[in-house]
């Protein structure tokens, strides 16, 4: 328990010099590819906001997702990529081949989908080379390009707040 806070220390402050990196995203009007990255311990409706997003005109095919477990269990078969603290070192590096990948594909659309600041999903987001990064508004500023002001169960407004902001944007 005591080693998990001062890990949680040491990602905290890999995050903090990441965030003071300032860098220049660039926009596409057509968004392809998603990128979703989703705090499964707050919200358990990853299948239904995927089919929010595909009934916006995202191909299924062309949304990838990872979830995040405060408790992960090493034993249990998960339906998606799911990663808990154990894939994360003590530098803030990821462990695993799927979450570098995660991390290293140049999504349209990066989806941080949690409203907890939790350094961990934090890391991620800034350290993902999405071109346009969308999350909620109580998450710190510097992390996403566009924040929207609503909770992680209203997944229905959320999405139709990103299209038609999107839709505004072409």
């Amino acid at each position: 328990m005591f080693l998990n806070y001062i890990k949680e220390f040491f990602v905290k402050k890999s995050l903090k010099n990441n965030l003071n990196i300032v860098k220049n995203e660039v926009f596409t009007s057509n968004i392809q590819t998603v990128g979703l990255l989703v705090d499964e311990t707050q919200f358990r409706y990853s299948k239904e906001l995927i089919k929010e997003l595909v009934l916006n005109g995202i191909a299924e095919e062309n949304i990838k997702i990872v979830a995040y477990r405060r408790k992960f269990k090493k034993k249990k078969i998960y339906s998606k990529p799911t990663f808990g603290r154990k894939h994360i070192d003590w530098r803030g590096q990821v462990t695993e081949a799927f979450l570098s990948e995660f991390i290293d594909t140049e999504f349209d659309l990066l989806i941080s989908y949690y409203e907890v600041e939790t350094p961990i999903l934090m890391m991620l987001t800034s350290k993902s080379k999405a071109k346009f990064k969308v999350g909620f508004s109580s998450v710190d500023k510097k992390l996403n390009r566009w924040m929207i002001e609503t909770t992680t169960a209203e997944y229905k407004l959320f999405i139709s707040e990103l299209f038609r902001y999107l839709k505004s944007l072409k």
